[in-house]
């Protein structure tokens, strides 16, 4: 379900300076499905460029959480995932087994969240909905 790519000239206009390695990170983002943690990212980037550092990773993908441009999952307790935001809103099924995470979107599910928040008198803003099987 690829989304719109982050574009390079958005976080310019931000103030941000688009460096080699930063290209790099945002190329890997915009070309993965995936939901990678920083240390896939890492041996990514450095699979194209070997100077990359991982706290440049880290660095990177903190700036561009702060900035909105992706989002951070912590699935199963396991290190954070980033996906794009300029995505359509959608939820994910976690294998436990493999890791594998599992994007779908299903409006039964949409609509009942917002009768059950409606009937208790709350607006959603965020969710989460986590139930773990073994």
């Amino acid at each position: 379900m690829p989304g719109h790519a982050i574009k390079h000239g958005e976080l310019r206009k931000a103030g941000v300076r688009i460096t080699r390695a930063r290209r790099i990170i945002l190329d890997i983002l915009t070309s993965t499905e995936d939901h990678p943690d920083a240390m896939k990212i890492f041996h990514r980037a450095i699979e194209i460029d070997h100077s990359i550092a991982l706290s440049t990773v880290y660095r990177t993908m903190n700036l561009l959480e702060e900035m909105g441009a992706i989002h951070r999952h912590a699935f199963n307790g396991g290190p954070s995932r980033f996906e794009q935001a300029h995505r359509e809103h959608h939820d994910h099924l976690i294998d436990i087994d493999t890791d594998a995470v599992i994007e779908f979107k299903l409006d039964k599910i949409e609509k009942l969240q917002e009768e059950i928040a409606r009937s208790l008198g709350y607006d959603i803003v965020h969710h989460r909905l986590e139930q773990l099987s073994f």
